[in-house]
């Protein structure tokens, strides 16, 4: 929410800072507020925060004092909150209440709302927005509707959102939304294969030279070395003629990963990161990539592992849970077993007979393959899974741990190598 920074300015109006600091209380308090601070946003030209008058250029700011429109742009904000935050009042059984803002002439729907927050609020708060009317009041509206979908800041959250109302969407909704899961994907992406990149394709080899100009394989001392005779005495600096590179040692290993995930309503968060996680191994030189989605049924959807905007928008998270199920599917996949690792991200949460899971990941085990467990995770990195169950099949051959995507990746290095 605006700021406006505290004027020192002698001879300010000790009335227009009564009026602006009621104005900014009362859109922290609400509309039941009124009666005791007054609305303070009528049409009496009171100063827009953050307004610098005419041509000031800034979203929603325009001439005549910082007026526009009933109420100016304080008044805009108000409406905007109370449309989203006046729902805590109907939850609360509060009378009066109308999710649609009250029974002002201008009546808010879900794109216009969006349009307002945008222009009048600063982008961290606008996420924080959205990220309420999503999850703690259930505006699915904002996930079902092309145009409210087109309006929205791309983000974690709203990516989560796409992927819990998908079944809802419309097919003109789902090319938007589609569009916007990508935007979100291919971020992601780019930053865990940063992160995890130089980990699975090998450290730098100082020894050999190569033609590939990348900035994180700059070797700064051959490069100094090799330019020391252009050195400027007069300007101090050394004029750089040619950088010089470093190639990485590649591995090249014939492994096959089959990462089975769970689905079940719980996963989310985990299987956003094991789709982009297969994605990055689909592309290491010589490994062959098997993605298999699952809940009480098991969907193959090894022929998407290098899209995963193609397998997020494939799978339907819910329903229960069949491990032991999936793994039998996997225990099917397996070609050399010395050469194969067996991913499995689960909370652990079995819902079918519970001797069956440890059962296949001895088998996976004894034919030769190796089995990996990882425990799924929250957004914020926190561990959520059945310890009980996890420890049964650790015990049946299995290793098991929370892991983020990074430390995921350093774990299978060691193995790969």
């Amino acid at each position: 929410m605006p700021d406006p920074a505290e004027s020192t300015e002698p001879g300010r109006d000790p009335a227009a800072d009564d009026l602006l600091a009621r104005q900014r209380w009362r859109l922290v308090l609400g509309k039941f507020s009124e009666r005791s601070l007054g609305s303070g946003f009528g049409d009496e030209g009171a100063a827009v925060p953050g307004s610098s008058g005419p041509g000031s250029g800034k979203p929603g700011a325009g001439g005549g004092g910082g007026r526009e429109g009933r109420g100016g742009r304080y008044g805009r904000m108000d409406r905007a909150l109370d449309y989203l935050y006046g729902r805590e009042y109907g939850r609360r059984g509060i009378r009066g209440f109308s999710p649609t803002g009250g029974d002002e002439a201008s009546v808010l729907a879900i794109p216009d709302w969006l349009k307002d927050v945008r222009e009048l609020f600063p982008r961290e708060t606008v996420e924080v927005l959205e990220k309420h009317a999503l999850e703690r009041y259930g505006m699915t509206e904002l996930v079902t509707d092309a145009e409210a979908l087109g309006k929205m800041e791309p983000s974690y959250e709203l990516l989560k959102a796409v992927m819990s109302f998908r079944h809802l969407m419309e097919p003109n909704v789902l090319r938007a939304a589609r569009a916007l899961v990508r935007q979100v994907v291919e971020d992601l992406k780019r930053k865990l294969t940063q992160e995890v990149r130089p980990v699975l394709w090998g450290k730098l080899n100082r020894q050999r030279r190569s033609p590939l100009k990348v900035a994180r394989n700059l070797d700064w001392h051959r490069t100094i070395r090799a330019n020391l005779k252009n050195y400027d005495r007069q300007e101090k600096r050394i004029v750089l003629e040619s950088l010089l590179f470093s190639s990485r040692v590649e591995r090249h290993m014939p492994w096959h990963i089959i990462m089975a995930v769970d689905c079940s309503g719980s996963m989310m968060d985990s299987v956003i990161h094991s789709a982009i996680m297969a994605g990055i191994f689909k592309a290491l030189p010589a490994v062959r990539v098997s993605l298999v989605a699952f809940d009480t049924a098991v969907v193959d959807l090894s022929e998407h592992a290098d899209d995963p905007t193609e397998v997020l928008m494939s799978v339907q998270l819910g329903g229960g849970t069949n491990i032991a199920g999936a793994m039998g599917y996997c225990e099917g996949l397996v070609r050399t077993p010395s050469r194969t690792i067996v991913v499995l991200v689960t909370d652990f949460c079995e819902g079918v007979a519970g001797h069956l899971l440890p059962a296949s990941v001895k088998r996976l085990r004894e034919a030769g393959a190796r089995v990996l467990g990882l425990a799924a995770l929250d957004a914020e990195a926190n561990p959520v899974y059945d310890r009980n169950m996890a420890e049964r099949c650790v015990a049946a051959g299995a290793e098991v741990a929370a892991l983020t995507p990074r430390r995921l990746a350093e774990w299978m290095a060691r193995i790969l190598s």
